[in-house]
């Protein structure tokens, strides 16, 4: 591998961004995309009136509602690292998304909002990355706000993630008294409101205000002194190995929506975060990312990026090597080979042809129906499969139609692009051949529904059969038709599998105890 090559590799930093909804996800990506100048102007998802919309969020449902719903990709380049940005939706009914996209990045950067603490997504998220190993940077928001005291917020970090925490910086006072932020990495203290030449103040060899400085004689300083004092004394130490093992968090304060203490995070978090790392194989071996031959994998499939052109795109994480424009590459799956001649990168929705790409990069490929969500891609002659991709068993059904018979054909297709993408999954009866869809949240379908309308100019009637306990079969061979029955409805899936549809738990019980042979079981 070349030198340059090399170097290339190593300046690669794959975030992605998680949170519970409404903590300031999709502002601090605005934020971030700013300073790394990718866009002049940062849209707040706050201004609806004005009509500029955050540029993360391009779907016509997320500019409705001022919320993701998909996982949108940015790529800008800041201090010498090129810098590729997942922003995450932060609603639990798209959590499945979010997993999967946690497969595809090499740090997580956690949003808590500093009157609310740790919220129940955001422990959900918290637990798919400590399972991965994945180190986390934490960015406690709203600082311009009231909020809890600092302090609890540590601790509660500690106690509920179970995960020990390091202050980079601390708040001097909050809300409408916050003065700014003591620099612990940097030693200086950053100044909230004030002009940027006044911006950083020196500290002198005992960690205070070097000048005789107006802030010294407020009650908010010396509470911050005494605390970071506190921290000295009994906090954890600061530890590079223990960040990238995903042991300490480094937690940062700051207001994402004044732009306060954004920059300060961004280029301390760069000198921490971890290069590309490597990926397991079924085979259980590890690819790395400066192997000679290019590889990644499919963790997202989108339909409809630019609605005028029907467009589909797979999202590719680059595990290692190099990508070229024109490359024949191998899909695993299928065992097929074929040469790459469109593909793009995102800042959002807007894109641009890509003729490089390296390992940590995330591109985009033209899909035709080719590619499914987890798919292996490789240009060597070698050919293997990366690990299993989550997917998560539905616990919401309903039935749709469309209220136009003579729109079948739209509706037929809108629903086999829509399911490609993996938020919703798609079942027929046996013999009528209704069909049936399932999703893990009720919001999934409400989105699926505005986009059938919006996309594929096609309006639907959805209706709601309940929750079911759906259960794929080991041993299919074993299964009769007749052991379907009221409580225990046999479906396809959209593989051709057969999966059973339980009512409740009684019933599935009732299910195996009729047939002990029949093995059962269910996705995550």
């Amino acid at each position: 591998m070349s030198s340059k090559l090399e170097q290339d590799i190593l300046a690669r930093r794959t975030f992605a961004i998680i949170s519970h909804p409404d903590a300031g996800k999709t502002t601090m990506t605005e934020k971030l995309l700013y300073f790394g100048g990718a866009i002049r102007d940062a849209g707040t998802v706050k201004a609806k009136k004005t009509g500029k919309f955050a540029t993360s969020d391009w779907m016509e449902i997320e500019k409705q509602r001022g919320i993701s719903v998909t996982s949108s990709v940015m790529q800008f380049d800041y201090s010498g690292c090129r810098v590729n940005i997942l922003d995450t939706p932060g609603h639990q009914d798209f959590s499945e998304d979010t997993y999967r996209t946690l497969m595809a990045v090499d740090s997580a950067v956690m949003i808590i909002d500093a009157a609310k603490g740790i919220e129940a997504q955001t422990l959900k998220l918290f637990k798919v990355c400590s399972m991965r190993g994945i180190p986390i940077f934490t960015f406690i928001n709203k600082l311009d706000r009231q909020g809890k005291e600092p302090l609890e917020l540590i601790e509660e970090l500690e106690e509920v993630l179970g995960i020990q925490a390091y202050a980079m910086n601390w708040p001097i006072g909050m809300g409408k008294e916050f003065y700014g932020i003591y620099d612990r990495y940097n030693k200086r203290i950053e100044q909230f409101r004030t002009e940027e030449d006044e911006r950083f103040l020196p500290l002198d060899e005992n960690g205070e205000l070097a000048v005789d400085h107006e802030m010294k004689k407020s009650s908010y300083y010396t509470q911050a002194m005494d605390d970071i004092m506190l921290l000295d004394e009994a906090g954890n130490d600061f530890s590079k190995e223990k960040i990238i093992k995903g042991e300490l968090t480094p937690v940062f304060f700051g207001s994402a929506l004044t732009n306060f203490g954004v920059q300060t995070f961004l280029e301390t978090y760069l000198q921490f975060a971890p290069t590309p790392q490597p990926r397991l194989t079924e085979e259980e071996s590890l690819v790395e990312p400066l192997d000679d031959e290019f590889s990644g994998f499919v963790f997202k499939i989108q339909a409809n990026m630019n609605p005028a052109h029907r467009d589909r795109i797979a999202f590719v994480r680059i595990v290692s090597g190099k990508f070229e424009r024109g490359m024949n590459v191998t899909l695993t799956r299928t065992n097929k080979s074929f040469k790459v001649t469109q593909s793009t990168q995102f800042l959002a929705d807007d894109r641009e042809t890509v003729d490089e790409a390296v390992a940590g990069d995330i591109i985009g490929l033209y899909d035709t129906g080719n590619y499914q969500i987890g798919d292996t891609i490789v240009g060597g002659k070698k050919t293997f499969q990366f690990e299993k991709l989550p997917q998560f068993t539905p616990e919401l059904f309903v039935r749709v139609t469309a209220k136009n018979v003579m729109k079948s054909k739209h509706f037929h297709k809108g629903i086999e692009q829509l399911v490609q993408e993996g938020a919703i999954q798609y079942y027929k009866t046996l013999h009528t051949e209704d069909i049936i869809l399932g999703a893990v949240g009720q919001l999934q379908f409400e989105v699926f529904e505005n986009r059938m309308k919006n996309e594929y100019n096609v309006e639907v009637r959805m209706e709601p059969i309940g929750n079911k306990m759906a259960r794929w079969i080991e041993n299919e061979e074993d299964v009769k038709e007749s052991m379907s029955g009221p409580r225990s409805t046999l479906v396809h899936d959209r593989f051709g599998n057969y999966v059973f549809l339980f009512e409740n738990e009684f019933a599935m019980r009732w299910f195996h105890d009729k047939n002990p042979d029949i093995k059962l079981y269910s996705l995550l």
